[in-house]
């Protein structure tokens, strides 16, 4: 069942409605409650490879937000569902800064070190500048991608699929473009993000090249298109995060494909049927995602074809993967991190954090993997 979409009406401008998806803490889950297959038993662990907590620190409940965790350098930015917005420093695990909002986000974080921005559920742009808010405002539909801080400008992405572009120092809004799509979305991270002077946006089952001064369509790139009798069925989205190599983008579409994508000419390199909800990530040779069911999956960078398949960890929930060194690395909705060798998925080592689920995609920061779970602690591991 899933349990990713509920139908939502939202009141637009000029009196239209969207059909919004709307996320429930237990994500999407082929499996409808006491149904749900036993996860597979994962024995004793065995470090293949050293690791060491080297420190935690501490946010709000992440539980219920598409959270994106930025890392520039050293910074790692982070956010919470009631509004706490942080920058820690990976280094040490303290706070370089951290403002309360005083309501709750919808999307968030995006930052390009000078400035963050975050999405309120009352459908508000926050742009912050040294832990103080520079400037506001109102969208006209939700967001449930976190803004993308770059070139000086602030980038946002509706949930009506609406496509905006604003001063990073004052807030005027520059441009604004609208695709059409189905009447469903996800309450999901989606795509939206900078291949050298195009921004590339998810929309639908399409990755869309736009020309960031005006918003002008350069290209459109399909990964997956609509199937189904119904709106639920019908429903394709592409979901971040991607993996992106040169000007090369390969991301997941929903449920239905993973592919990759010349960012430059806009063309589509391959496409691989896939039934993955969370986002993928890769190296110059691999790229690795995890489906629903809890296999992971390699596929061949160049072509598409399958590598090698793990079912160490079926019917778990897992978070999309990190490629870090020789590991692959992906949460689990326990609150474990798993480390699988990159070259054919054994474990290499098994970690723990405070039990309450891991659904947000690791990063790596300053020689350090980060985890953040649900109920907000953050971990930084070290090799030993």
């Amino acid at each position: 069942m899933m349990r990713r979409l509920m139908a939502m009406k939202r009141p637009l401008a000029g009196g239209a409605v969207l059909l919004a998806g709307a996320l429930l803490v237990s994500g999407c889950s082929l499996w409808g409650g006491s149904s749900r297959p036993k996860p597979a038993e994962l024995g004793p662990n065995v470090p293949l490879l050293g690791v060491r907590q080297a420190w935690t620190a501490k946010i709000g409940s992440t539980a219920g937000l598409p959270l994106d965790v930025h890392v520039i350098g050293s910074t790692v930015t982070v956010a919470s569902a009631d509004g706490t917005v942080a920058a820690i420093d990976a280094r040490t695990g303290g706070d370089i800064w951290r403002v309360s909002l005083g309501e709750p986000l919808s999307a968030g974080v995006g930052s390009d070190g000078k400035w963050t921005a975050v999405v309120t559920q009352k459908n508000d742009v926050v742009v912050l500048a040294n832990a103080r808010e520079l400037w506001r405002k109102t969208l006209q539909a939700q967001s449930y991608t976190a803004p993308l801080v770059a070139g000086n400008r602030v980038f946002v992405l509706e949930a009506n699929r609406f496509v905006s572009a604003y001063d990073a120092a004052t807030g005027q809004r520059l441009w604004s473009q609208q695709r059409p799509g189905d009447p469903l979305v996800l309450r999901q991270h989606g795509v939206l993000m900078a291949v050298g002077d195009t921004l590339v946006v998810g929309l639908g089952g399409r990755l869309v090249g736009f020309n960031p001064d005006n918003g002008t369509v350069r290209w459109e790139a399909p990964l997956a298109s609509s199937r189904g009798t119904n709106d639920v069925e019908r429903l394709v989205e592409i979901i971040g995060r991607t993996s992106r190599v040169g000007d090369v983008v390969c991301a997941r579409a929903f449920q239905a494909a993973v592919g990759c994508v010349d960012a430059r000419r806009g063309n589509v390199l391959w496409t691989q049927p896939a039934n993955g909800a969370d986002g993928v990530d890769g190296d110059d040779t691999l790229l690795f995602g995890t489906e629903s069911n809890g296999s992971v999956i390699a596929w061949k960078r160049q072509d598409g074809g399958k590598a090698w398949t793990s079912d160490r960890l079926q019917y778990r929930k897992l978070s999309a993967p990190l490629v870090l060194g020789r590991s692959v690395i992906m949460g689990d909705d326990s609150g474990l991190v798993h480390l699988l060798s990159r070259e054919d998925g054994s474990p290499l080592n098994r970690l723990t954090t405070d039990g309450s689920g891991v659904s947000v995609a690791p990063v790596a920061s300053a020689d350090t993997l980060v985890v953040v779970t649900r109920n907000g602690g953050i971990y930084g591991f070290r090799p030993e």
